[in-house]
């Protein structure tokens, strides 16, 4: 099936770009959740082209200032703003945004349609979301939306190196935080507020386990112990003390361990057969969660 919404390329042919990075997450059966990087030296000044109008919205974060910023809505201009790098910005695709890109440009923009927001209102228990409060073509500080876009932008650099849990892990907490804070979202009374069942933990558990290579999805995760994505992080995090996320890179990093008390199979062998991409990518995650390389590692452990 072809993707339609205004994410990778459909969202980069508005401002005449191509090959634009995209990182995707399908972690909502209703919806993709996408991010894309917009970015464009000393353009020929133009007005971005209109993007297909649907029930959806971008999230901008400014990488760059952008002074004397002017942008319509409906045909309407709204006042000339001067946006600062790490500033979050807000459009609804029912509305016809339309920006004049007449200077350098560089934002990251999380597509986010407003089925996604109607499961995570689902999810907590919460009214529907109509829509969301913003002012148009201005720019918010949210340090929070600012942290959970620098770590979800990672998978720019090294997207062979960033599981798939990882991604969608982020793209909820992403959604979540815009329903909470620029859609009004109050979860219900009756939220489940307990860990993981016995089983269901050992459930979880297995499935990471099975699954080191990379190829597991929040959905798969949540599905299985009977769960909302949203409840499961939740649940997963009071259960572990950690994350989907972390768990699963502790659990690379523990058959890591494990392979490298047998002198006879490389670094490399060990990282791949733990899950990770190539050596370097290895090295890097051992080091962020030992605190030393896998080499050094060894030779304390094996002399």
């Amino acid at each position: 099936m072809t993707d339609t919404g205004a994410y990778g390329e459909n969202l980069g042919s508005r401002f005449e770009l191509q090959n634009v990075p995209t990182i995707l997450s399908r972690n909502v059966k209703r919806g993709s959740l996408a991010l894309t990087e917009i970015r464009g030296n000393d353009p020929i000044p133009f007005c971005s082209k209109p993007i297909p109008i649907e029930n959806a919205y971008l999230v901008a974060i400014q990488k760059r200032d952008y002074p004397n910023h002017l942008y319509w809505e409906d045909g309407k201009q709204y006042p000339v703003q001067n946006l600062r790098a790490g500033q979050t910005l807000l459009y609804d695709l029912r509305r016809d945004p339309v920006v004049l890109m007449d200077k350098p440009f560089h934002s990251i923009h999380f597509y986010l349609p407003s089925d996604v927001l109607d499961k995570v209102a689902e999810e907590a228990s919460a009214p529907k979301i109509s829509e969301l409060a913003y002012k148009p073509g201005c720019g918010y500080d949210d340090p929070t939306m600012v942290n959970l876009m620098s770590a979800a932008a990672t998978a720019f650099t090294n997207p062979e190196e960033v599981p798939q849990l990882f991604v969608d892990h982020i793209a909820l907490a992403m959604a979540s935080h815009i329903a909470s804070t620029y859609g009004g979202l109050v979860p219900g009374s009756h939220v489940a507020k307990g860990g993981l069942a016995p089983w269901q933990k050992k459930r979880a558990k297995e499935l990471i386990e099975s699954r080191l290579d990379g190829d597991l999805e929040l959905e798969d995760l949540a599905r299985e112990c009977g769960l909302s994505k949203r409840h499961f992080c939740r649940a997963f995090r009071q259960s572990t003390g950690q994350s989907p996320h972390e768990w699963f890179q502790l659990r690379r990093i523990d058959r890591a361990k494990d392979l490298l008390l047998d002198r006879d199979k490389s670094l490399a062998e060990v990282g791949i057969l733990s899950g990770f991409s190539d050596q370097s990518h290895f090295t890097r995650v051992f080091m962020q969660y030992v605190g030393t390389t896998p080499g050094v590692w060894r030779r304390n452990r094996c002399e």
